[in-house]
């Protein structure tokens, strides 16, 4: 029974603020503290000089999509496209390294941001103009939100019925059900090799960056049965909750599909509406820059209690992907429905998700906390879109965007809070998830960076169903789940005035994170360990 002696170092436990030193024996935490007293008590101890790192309970982040996560890291990414001819030229050039008809997936395209020389540079390729470029072959182009697509006609005429299905346009971006079809129909041409090697290149990432444990969105339009199963047969250290978003009609429907998909859960990506870029987000008023559109809603209100009270009857955790206003208030009149049906302890007792919770109110909070519901959130969307003038403000006025995204209120009412990335929409990268959270566009809607730390990994944990006061920490008998970084600066500090009530002093031993600031660098990881197991090392380490 070997034990491993971390010395030297910072170590962040709310049970012992001002420790430098852990003891890990048998994959558990069972000590904490300082060096000499480590020393004393652990003679035959295995030694590890911390060197002054700063160790912290790892991150697991609860929204994420492997395989496109993987495609996006070692393929076609638009991310950094400036304008349509920019993003046009990335494309042409990707087309030079392929084979002759081999598939091109490419994500991360936003025309918001986009200008040039010409009118026409600030707005999306047409289907035309991408067929000037990639000829015959087929060519599926996620915008960064992954609810519309360009595609080129070699792939349209792939998928029959295409032109009849909701969301179609014959030279424009894919929404809706046309959309749907047209990803699975890529999908299918991407390998079952390929799709493994994604999937483990993005958990391999994930251990890269302190993540041990991931939550899967999948679900019959984002990811397709065959890819879900796939990562059930992956042997990788990081952990993998796996989520199914299908609407279960009763409580025997809801066990049906738990048994044929092996889902953990029917929650994750159960689209009640799409995205705010996409313009598919289910809004009460219409778009500011479209007048006429007020999005899409996928899952009738009906629908939602149905599955929700499914899913509490089966013993089960429910959710869904909800972004827009009338989403949420559907949502939340069927959870105030089966709390007069059943109460509220019934509902709670399954920590129900909903994924994103962009759109939000005070009352509706009250409801969310009441019924136990988890917000599964990803701060990063403000961070990349909710400046003035940015996405945001563009699709919904200033107004509406300046609500956007409101953990603060959401912490306030009693939500429990889960942070991640929704990867590839935003980064695998829990330490700018905590600085959007802290340092949030609208300085009101910020919490703590405590609070944004625990949301990153307690509350990962207890998006997924464990909350036995001890995962998710560094206490003595916790999981030996962590991470060591280089940081530069630790403190105990709010963000903005306006967020100094979660801040507090550092005589009253509350343990220091890294100093998150704007423009301070971002720590660095250089081991990751998960129940005692290494399952990453920097190679410098």
């Amino acid at each position: 029974m070997a034990t491993e002696l971390l010395l030297g170092g910072a170590v962040y436990s709310s049970a012992t603020p001002d420790a430098t030193a852990l003891a890990v024996t048998d994959g558990v935490v069972t000590w904490v503290g300082a060096d000499a007293v480590g020393r004393a008590l652990h003679p035959d101890a295995d030694i590890t000089d911390l060197e002054g790192r700063f160790v912290a309970p790892a991150f697991v982040d609860a929204h994420v999509h492997l395989t496109s996560t993987g495609l996006a890291l070692t393929g076609l990414t638009l991310n950094d496209a400036v304008s349509r001819t920019d993003c046009l030229l990335r494309i042409a050039e990707n087309v030079a390294t392929l084979g002759e008809g081999e598939l091109i997936w490419g994500c991360g395209w936003d025309n918001s941001t986009w200008s040039g020389a010409e009118e026409s540079d600030g707005r999306f390729p047409t289907t035309a103009e991408l067929d000037e470029v990639v000829g015959n072959r087929p060519v599926y182009l996620a915008r960064v939100d992954e609810h519309s697509a360009v595609a080129s006609t070699a792939l349209r005429r792939l998928v029959v019925g295409l032109a009849e299905a909701q969301g179609y346009h014959p030279d424009e971006p894919l929404v809706a059900e046309a959309h749907h079809m047209v990803r699975a129909a890529a999908r299918a041409l991407v390998s079952a090799r390929s799709r493994t090697l994604a999937q483990r290149r993005a958990l391999d990432a994930a251990a890269e960056v302190g993540v041990v444990a991931i939550h899967e969105n999948g679900g019959p339009d984002i990811s397709g049965l065959d890819d879900f199963l796939a990562i059930a047969d992956l042997e990788h250290p990081v952990e993998v909750r796996r989520y199914w978003g299908q609407a279960a009609q009763n409580a025997e429907h809801a066990r049906e599909l738990v048994a044929i998909t092996g889902a953990d859960a029917l929650a994750g990506d159960l689209f009640v509406d799409g995205a705010i870029g996409s313009r598919t987000a289910w809004l009460r008023e219409p778009y500011h820059d479209a007048p006429e559109a007020t999005g899409i809603n996928y899952v009738s209100p009906e629908s939602v209690l149905d599955h929700l009270r499914a899913c509490t009857e089966a013993g089960l955790q429910a959710g869904f992907h909800v972004i827009g206003d009338a989403a949420t208030a559907a949502v939340v009149s069927a959870l105030d429905a089966l709390a007069a049906e059943l109460g509220t302890p019934a509902i709670a007792s399954r920590a129900h998700r909903i994924e994103h919770a962009e759109m939000v109110d005070a009352a509706q909070a009250q409801t969310l906390a009441a019924c136990g519901v988890v917000a599964s959130m990803q701060p990063q969307f403000d961070a990349t879109w909710g400046a003035p003038g940015d996405l945001y403000d563009q699709r919904l006025g200033d107004e509406r965007a300046a609500r956007l995204n409101d953990f603060a209120t959401l912490a306030k009412a009693g939500v429990a809070l889960s942070f991640s990335s929704d990867s590839p929409v935003t980064p695998i990268d829990p330490w700018a998830t905590v600085r959007a959270a802290v340092h949030h566009n609208h300085p009101r809607n910020a919490i703590s960076a405590r609070g944004a730390f625990a949301a990153s990994t307690r509350g990962g944990w207890r998006a997924g169903g464990v909350n036995d006061g001890l995962t998710g920490t560094l206490s003595v008998g916790a999981p030996a789940s962590f991470a060591i970084w280089e940081a530069e600066e630790l403190v105990v500090a709010g963000s903005h005035e306006s967020v100094q009530r979660w801040s507090l002093d550092p005589r009253s031993r509350v343990p220091a994170l890294p100093d998150v600031s704007p423009g301070r660098p971002l720590p660095r990881c250089v081991r990751t360990v998960h129940r005692g197991r290494d399952i990453y090392r920097a190679e410098s380490n």
